[in-house]
């Protein structure tokens, strides 16, 4: 509980005990969305239920921030983190403010939606309400250099996909069949949680993405800012900002990794190349 004493000796206190002002608990998303490689995990409910438990838990703040920077990714735990927030800020009665860094696309999207505002910057990507499955075709490849692909399945559908055999409409039919049924639910989530949505014609749910600018009349974003600038115009010039370290794990469960086998210098550039390469979609 805050302690009202004179300047010299509130100085001597915990910050916490302070009253100097508003508080709020600042937490940064950054990242691709589910696992990155066996070794290197993206962002996951699993990485995140502690630090999010912990902002939401941080006493006597007046909210709590998200600062994302998220190209997305799993459909799934996008899920997951969103219906998180919003149960903590439910049970909390706290108020959440996500703030867009460089994007906040798809899965990043969906994350930010939890959010009762979005701010981003006017250079931010925000939006790609979409849903892509990426692969590679090696049938003729291995053909070509002799190898005999066996596979044996109990069931018509578990070889779906194969990338060693040629592609099957079939398949690709039952894969445009989830595909649908993920964006209608990603549909829904978007337009339940921005009821302010503005096409002016334009079709939000293409994929496509917007700047922060550009998304602000739209209603894909609340307002325009970063923030520390946003919290303390909202909160006061004495706001204390308390940032949440993101949780890495156990100390054994890092030493794991990097002993395992796959954990190489090859298998962490593969990793951070994919990374890469999910910020890449978009220019950045």
């Amino acid at each position: 509980m805050p302690v009202s004493l004179p300047g010299p000796l509130r100085a001597l206190l915990p910050r916490r005990w302070r009253r100097e002002g508003s508080r709020v608990a600042v937490l940064r998303l950054s990242g691709a969305i589910g696992a990155v490689s066996p070794f290197r995990a993206g962002l996951s409910i699993g990485g995140l239920a502690s630090s999010l438990e912990r902002a939401f838990a941080t006493p006597g703040i007046a909210a709590v921030a998200l600062v994302i920077n998220s190209p997305g990714g799993s459909p799934a735990q996008s899920h997951l983190i969103h219906q998180r927030i919003r149960a903590l800020a439910s049970e909390k009665k706290l108020p959440v403010l996500a703030f867009v860094e460089d994007v906040a696309a798809s899965g990043g999207y969906m994350i930010a939606c939890a959010a009762d505002e979005i701010i981003a910057d006017p250079m931010s990507l925000v939006g790609s309400i979409g849903v892509v499955s990426a692969g590679f075709g090696f049938d003729r490849l291995i053909e070509r250099i002799g190898i005999d692909r066996r596979v044996h399945t109990q069931g018509e559908a578990k070889g779906m996909l194969d990338p060693f055999r040629p592609e099957d409409p079939a398949d690709v039919a039952r894969l445009k069949a989830i595909q649908a049924d993920v964006q209608a639910l990603f549909t829904a989530l978007v337009s339940a949680r921005r009821p302010k949505l503005a096409s002016s014609g334009e079709n939000l749910f293409t994929g496509a993405v917007w700047t922060g600018q550009q998304a602000l009349p739209l209603g894909l974003v609340d307002g325009l800012g970063d923030a520390r600038s946003t919290l303390r115009a909202r909160y006061g010039e004495t706001v204390d900002l308390v940032f949440i370290a993101e949780k890495k794990g156990s100390l054994v469960a890092r030493l794991l990794r990097r002993s395992a086998p796959g954990s190489s210098v090859a298998g962490e550039v593969m990793a951070a190349i994919e990374d890469r390469a999910a910020f890449a979609r978009y220019g950045l």
